[in-house]
């Protein structure tokens, strides 16, 4: 198969043209262009054009807006998810210390799973060096006291994808406790909560690395109760629409303070205002979501 061929931002340009985008400003959109890879911005257009062909009303500033908010919710739900991060990580501390102390955690036995242990610790211990020089409490245990780095200071060195693992290898009672604490009382709250855990890391990690969540569909769909599934667009053939982004969202209502979970609803409602062209629908979400959320 022939490499694609290399193509000039107005060559580029041309391409839209001839697929029937219409391009108001020609400078904006080469600027536009060169900033933001015309690959990375393809995925952004697919719900204005079918068969590479574009509707007769789809214009380059669709592209920008659809773009822009998606850029700018990201950032919110990365706002938000740094609240349930710290959350999770506070508990989970306090739990696991509660039963086996401040460095119990270095102890391969009160964990179910050895080697995960091991990779989890290993990479944590990389970021301690790494951030060493540069981190005074670290400076603290490692250089002036010389001792093991208590789990309340050394959990800031996991990520959310760290915590979730070391969460599914702790043992029952620590995780039923931490369950509890979230309001999953059921027997099968742990693994529902590890599963939630799970789905935060999922969305954490497209939303730190800029990857496009407008219009995705995600194989691996978050778990819904039944309240939670009634929310959930309804496709012609029936069925519920869950592999959108909205079911993230109604499991960070489970876990975010009402409060919090209400700035959350009113930063995307003000997004909607902010660019009124974007339809909340490719994120999954029903026309009376703001009403029923």
């Amino acid at each position: 198969m022939a490499d694609k061929e290399f193509k000039t931002i107005e060559e580029q340009l041309d391409i839209l043209r001839e697929r029937g985008l219409t391009v108001t400003d020609e400078n904006k959109a080469k600027d536009f262009l060169l900033r933001n890879n015309y690959y990375r911005i393809s995925g952004y257009s697919l719900t204005l054009r079918k068969n590479d062909v574009f509707s007769k009303s789809a214009t380059f500033q669709n592209i920008v807006d659809i773009y822009n908010f998606d850029h700018e919710l990201r950032h919110i739900i990365l706002k938000y998810l740094e609240v349930i991060e710290v959350h999770v990580k506070s508990v989970y501390v306090y739990e696991f210390t509660r039963v086996h102390g401040p460095t119990g955690y270095l102890d391969d036995a009160f964990f179910t799973n050895k080697d995960k242990h091991k990779e989890i610790l290993d990479k944590a211990n990389q970021q301690k060096n790494q951030r060493l020089p540069h981190e005074a409490y670290l400076k603290h245990f490692v250089n002036d006291l010389q001792q093991d780095i208590p789990l309340w200071a050394f959990v800031d060195l996991f990520t959310i994808s760290d915590i979730s693992f070391l969460y599914s290898i702790s043992e029952q009672p620590i995780k039923d406790a931490i369950a509890h604490t979230f309001g999953l009382t059921m027997s099968r709250g742990s693994a529902i909560l590890g599963g939630y855990m799970h789905s935060m890391t999922i969305i954490r990690n497209l939303c730190a690395h800029g990857s496009r969540i407008y219009n995705r569909l995600f194989e691996q769909k978050p778990s819904l109760n039944k309240k939670e599934k009634s929310l959930l667009i309804k496709n012609k053939n029936g069925e519920l629409d869950n592999a959108h982004f909205y079911g993230f969202v109604l499991i960070m209502k489970r876990l975010l303070p009402a409060d919090i979970f209400n700035e959350m609803k009113s930063d995307i409602v003000a997004l909607t205002k902010k660019y009124p062209f974007v339809r909340m629908r490719y994120y999954g979400f029903r026309d009376d979501w703001q009403q029923m959320l």
